[in-house]
């Protein structure tokens, strides 16, 4: 297979997967902010920092209400990372390899970007903006379908999962990001009787994080008790049955890696990450606070897509200068140059 071939079709896992997230990011906060307590100071800039979108956003000018933070990440145009930007590249990468997926899944992509497209030319109201998001996570769901039920699973299947699996990962550490404000000032301050007060509001934000994933049902099969950070945490970092869990997604990404050749150090890279979920202390990682690590989980995730670049995808030459741009961007979403 093409180099440049195998990019577009991992870049076609990675955008559909990146699409369905962070439709689900935006309709879950939605409904979280609905939840948490009159005064918590909690706004949508928090979506603005988990997407890595700031230094955009603060080019655009653009307050930080609701509208305006919502429409930059759905349908902003010059937002490379928002939603309609998302699905345009994905559909301009299943275009160019029309040869090597199912017709049925370009026909499906076609369509998810020409709805989406007239969807968000309407109205992105809360009540519009609910259907359009629930709408593109169903279609991406089929899409995927497609490809599973469809496609030869070959190389050019095994790099669309593993841009699939390397995405999800990264938009867990996301979406765990967002239970991170339970950590902050207005949540962890104040005096041990107004914590108390506060306390079922932190276990609403976890359990909306799990729901966001889709999760809640599975986290309460293996754990037994109510939502807490401390458990939802340790199930989203460690498990390796749960399919949007990282440990899961770094599982299934060696068994996709292993398929191909030369992979010794996209492993090792993976296998560095994995090593940085399963010794990490959730009881003292909750304690520091949850920022810090997440941005390293994340930068380390990249060092698996530089890995990758390395590998398969574009010479060392060039590698290195993207390197350097990524180093410069901590948290922002990958984005092929």
């Amino acid at each position: 297979m093409l180099s440049s071939v195998a990019e577009r079709v991992y870049w076609l896992g990675r955008y559909l997967e990146r699409v369905e997230n962070t439709a689900r990011l935006v309709n879950v906060y939605s409904s979280m902010l609905l939840d948490t307590p009159v005064g918590s100071h909690i706004g949508w800039s928090v979506l603005i920092d988990i997407t890595g979108c700031n230094e955009e956003y603060e080019k655009s000018g653009q307050s930080l209400e609701e509208k305006s933070v919502v429409k930059f990440l759905l349908a902003d145009g010059k937002n490379s990372a928002s939603v309609i930007n998302c699905v345009n590249m994905m559909r301009e990468n299943a275009r160019t390899t029309r040869e090597i997926i199912p017709a049925e899944a370009w026909e499906k992509i076609n369509n998810l970007y020409i709805d989406l497209r007239e969807a968000i030319g309407r109205s992105i109201g809360r009540r519009a903006r609910q259907q359009i998001l629930e709408n593109v996570i169903s279609d991406c769901q089929r899409i995927f379908g497609v490809l599973a039920g469809c496609m030869n699973h070959d190389t050019a299947y095994a790099f669309i999962q593993i841009g699939r699996k390397l995405e999800r990962a990264d938009m867990t550490t996301r979406m765990v990001d967002v239970g991170s404000i339970s950590l902050l000032p207005t949540f962890s301050s104040g005096t041990s009787k107004q914590r108390l007060l506060l306390e079922p509001y932190e276990n609403v934000v976890w359990m909306n994080v799990l729901r966001c994933l889709s999760g809640y049902q599975a986290y309460r099969q293996k754990i037994h008790s109510n939502v807490k950070g401390e458990d939802v945490v340790r199930f989203l970092l460690k498990d390796n049955e749960f399919p949007r869990a990282i440990g899961y997604c770094l599982q299934d990404l060696v068994g996709h890696l292993s398929k191909l050749p030369n992979n010794e150090e996209v492993l090792r890279a993976v296998a560095r990450v994995k090593k940085v979920t399963n010794e990490v202390d959730i009881n003292a990682l909750l304690q520091r606070g949850l920022l810090d690590y997440i941005d390293e989980l994340q930068i380390s995730i990249g060092d698996i897509h530089d890995e990758l670049n390395n590998t398969w995808f574009r010479p060392v030459e060039l590698l290195k200068v993207g390197q350097q741009q990524s180093q410069s961007q901590r948290g922002k979403m990958s984005l092929p140059s």
